[in-house]
């Protein structure tokens, strides 16, 4: 089983933000896996576990994301491939067209990838590829089962799930619940450092700037405004009220 992962690297989830002149700041910052990717690739090294095969992960990204590419790769993915160039820029319609020139000339029986990004949250890379690649696809996926030519997959549908089955192959985006993505282990840092990995530019895909030019531009940015304390409103049940009512229409101007 040919298995493509579809990853991102994104800030640490413990790492603070913050915004200089306008764009968020990535000095000193720790950089990792998505986390709904990294359930991805954990899926696909055991769907090779249970069929054979061999996992590729795929990152379109700056060239740090790299390592996120290597620790993939320690996990237990067989090769990487990292499409970076400067004109990609991070618009989700740039990116998808990146990935699906390259996936449209590789063979490949299925595609994982993270349901969403902790950074943008916008979760429409990977259905945007399974779009253009003309591919079924199942979202928020909490279980798969794969079976010669077809998978059925358990997705969460908002606080309820339902089963989809399709035939191979499709797209899958990884949902928490999924599995528990496995620690790198020391063996495999080390076997990570010889196995192929691969950078391409636009060129090498045979895109131009013009093919991906981005749909969506961002305008401003900006943190949200610090909380203020909280305040106990005292008197009676009546007066409390009034004083609520008062304080929602001339402060916070909600009424």
């Amino acid at each position: 089983m040919n298995v493509y992962v579809l990853l991102k690297q994104t800030f640490d989830t413990e790492e603070r933000i913050v915004l200089r002149d306008g764009r968020i700041s990535e000095e000193g910052v720790k950089f990792v896996i998505n986390p709904y990717d990294e359930y991805a690739v954990e899926e696909a090294i055991r769907l090779k576990e249970q069929h054979g095969g061999h996992v590729t992960a795929v990152s379109a990204g700056p060239e740090r994301a790299a390592e996120a590419l290597r620790t993939a790769l320690a996990m237990g993915a067989d090769e990487a491939v990292l499409l970076s160039d400067d004109r990609i820029g991070e618009d989700e319609y740039a990116v998808s067209k990146t990935i699906a020139a390259f996936l449209v000339r590789q063979s490949f029986d299925l595609l994982l990838a993270g349901n969403f990004s902790i950074d943008n949250g916008s979760g429409q890379v990977a259905v945007r590829v399974a779009q253009l690649l003309n591919l079924p696809h199942v979202s928020s996926v909490t279980k798969l089962n794969v079976d010669e030519n077809r998978a059925a997959a358990l997705r969460d549908a908002e606080g309820d799930s339902e089963t989809i089955e399709v035939a191979l192959p499709a797209l899958f985006t990884a949902q928490q619940g999924l599995n528990e993505p496995r620690y790198p282990s020391l063996p495999g840092i080390m076997k990570a450092k010889k196995k192929p990995f691969h950078t391409l530019g636009l060129d090498d895909l045979g895109l131009s700037e013009s093919d991906i030019a981005p749909r969506t531009a961002r305008e401003s940015l900006a943190l949200p405004p610090e909380r203020k304390a909280g305040r106990i409103l005292k008197g009676s049940p009546a007066e409390q009220a009034a004083e609520l009512v008062h304080l929602l229409r001339t402060e916070a101007r909600a009424i």
